[in-house]
């Protein structure tokens, strides 16, 4: 985009906080936030370095979201950045994203600060302070002794540590304290974090103003600047979305209606805060309340294969009670606010599908142009493999949906070890396939295969189509030229097709994702580790997991080598010996 570009652009975006996003076809280029879109972006016009300079000549269109303050846009970016990981947010390159809390699925749970949560844990953020965040969690050890070592510490003790002389811990490890004692005051930190301010900041106060009584006057100083930063924890994060404690997954619903088209934009919160937006696009049905058959038509496809929100917000109620009916049986609260805070969440949903309706995302030309018969090509899944010289052979599968990544839907296989790319690519489509046919695979049949390669590839990937018999239009992409290949002709699109850009991208993220799984195994093959006394395959690779590569073992001390499983202090101590 030039100059003259970029500030038309940003005339016809709105002066209201968010994020806004630089793309060159379906590849986000750069995610920034701003107090004002309209502002901010006009800035770029003129370039404020050689590198975000490269990065305006790169991109083709200028997308947003709004959003309803500022510190919404902050976490917005933040997790839009870490899904997308655009090239030219450079202050990210170390993989490293805004801090968290998470509570471990264990049955005596361990509190801590964490960029990297597990997939099991009960997790609240993210957060823009880490200071502010570690003050609290150490109030809450202070008051409620949870713990904060590791599960191999826990698993191993025969008396309390450290922590519980020091208050920080109620040692449930050696049974000082019951462990339904300990759930209750592990419940008693989750209500602190999902709002209930109180909780924490009541005893702290009592036990400031017991400090003062007794003349403790520099106690009481330090607790009266924790029971501060205590209480506006919350305020200086965000209000929470909903104000019932027991939801932590809502979707709000707007919904904008042009010609026979229908755009539905979805904001995602998760524990009061905004994290996601997604826009979906359905025919418009004819009638009277058209935005009313349009949500529960949505309602019924969308969560009918994904995991049900605890509550669904929406902008007028559906006209489908059935569908109703269903979301509530399963749980599902389902309300039309008509004020306060999930109304004004209502607007900005409505915003976005304002502002996004119309445009063309390639998705319809692409089945137009491919002659497939769907109006819209919704579900790609696209197939790579990755190998070095026939060693470490894996294949990927990853899924968008309506454009986006939908990076609960990936797959990744290992593969027999052979230096044969079309025997592989045929290997990974009938895995595919076999699986579909069998009802061993809970995702519903993609619209379209996208294989990563020519003529050849897309050969090996229909014959194991016709093997199996999954009746699923395939299409190829080459590298070289960007040649789509088909199995009865080849497309040479224009480098700026929204439907071209479609497919690059979905064959750039499987080429990502095959790649990366390849180099772990390739990694994992033999290391430097194996030649230490004590150190089996197993704890290798929960060294490697732990500390993400062998300089990363070099680098951890004794004590962080110890929190491994399976290493003890001798190991720990030849390990750092001998590296």
């Amino acid at each position: 985009m030039d100059p003259a570009a970029v500030s038309e652009r940003a005339s016809a975006l709105p002066s209201d906080p968010g994020v806004y996003q630089f793309v060159a076809g379906d590849t986000v280029l750069y995610v920034g936030k701003a107090v004002d879109i309209r502002a901010r972006v006009r800035s770029y016009a003129d370039p404020r370095s050689e590198r975000i300079s490269r990065m305006v000549d790169r991109a083709e269109h200028i997308d947003f979201a709004v959003t309803d303050t500022e510190t919404q846009a902050l976490l917005l970016e933040a997790n839009l950045i870490k899904r997308h990981q655009p090239r030219y947010n450079v202050r990210l390159k170390d993989d490293k994203s805004y801090p968290l809390v998470q509570l471990t699925a264990h049955a005596v749970p361990r509190i801590e600060v964490t960029r990297d949560p597990e997939d099991s844990a009960t997790v609240f953020g993210p957060y823009t302070d880490k200071g502010r965040v570690e003050t609290v969690v150490k109030a809450i050890r202070e008051t409620y002794g949870l713990r904060g070592c590791s599960d191999h510490k826990y698993s191993n003790r025969s008396r309390p540590c450290l922590d519980y002389e020091m208050g920080l811990c109620t040692a449930p490890c050696t049974g000082e304290i019951a462990e339904r004692d300990y759930r209750e005051d592990v419940e008693s930190a989750v209500r602190f974090f999902e709002g209930e301010t109180g909780v924490l900041a009541d005893p702290l106060r009592r036990e400031m103003e017991a400090a003062s009584q007794d003349a403790e006057f520099e106690r009481a100083a330090n607790l009266r600047d924790r029971l501060e930063v205590v209480e506006s924890f919350h305020g200086a994060g965000e209000d929470a979305v909903s104000s019932q404690s027991d939801e932590r997954a809502i979707d709000v619903l707007g919904v904008s209606l042009r010609g026979d088209s229908a755009t539905v934009a979805r904001l995602h919160a998760e524990r009061g805060q905004l994290v996601d937006r997604t826009r979906h696009h359905l025919d418009a049905p004819e009638g009277e309340d058209r935005t009313a058959a349009v949500l529960s038509a949505f309602l019924a496809q969308f969560y009918a294969e994904r995991e049900l929100p605890d509550a669904v917000v929406l902008s007028e109620h559906p006209d489908d009670e059935d569908v109703v009916a269903w979301l509530e049986s399963e749980g599902v609260g389902v309300r039309v606010p008509g004020a306060g805070r999930e109304a004004k969440l209502i607007e900005l949903a409505l915003k976005n599908a304002r502002r996004r309706a119309g445009r063309d995302d390639g998705l319809a030309t692409l089945a137009r142009e491919l002659d497939l018969d769907v109006r819209r090509v919704s579900r790609i899944e696209g197939f790579d493999v990755s190998h070095a010289q026939g060693k470490a052979v894996v294949g990927s599968d990853v899924c968008f949906v309506e454009g986006s990544a939908e990076t609960s839907d990936y797959r990744r296989r290992r593969l027999p070890e052979r230096n044969d790319d079309y025997a592989n690519m045929r290997e990974l489509v009938r895995w595919r396939a076999t699986r579909a046919l069998e009802g061993r695979d809970d995702r519903p049949d993609p619209d379209l295969l996208l294989i990563d390669g020519g003529k050849g590839q897309l050969n090996a990937a229909l014959d194991a189509l016709e093997e199996t018999g999954w009746d699923v239009p395939a299409v190829g992409i080459a590298k070289d030229r960007e040649l789509v290949v088909t199995p009865d002709r080849t497309f040479d699109w224009p480098d700026d097709a929204p439907h071209l850009h479609v497919l690059q991208r979905v064959r750039d993220e499987a080429h990502r994702f095959a790649v990366q799984y390849h180099q772990t195994l390739r990694d994992e093959v033999k290391t430097v580790l194996d030649d230490v006394p004590g150190v089996g395959e197993k704890t290798r690779r929960a060294l490697l997991t732990r500390f993400g590569s062998v300089e990363g073992v070099r680098e951890a001390s004794v004590e962080d080598l110890t929190d491994v499983p399976g290493v003890g202090e001798k190991t720990a101590a030849e390990l750092k010996r001998r590296l």
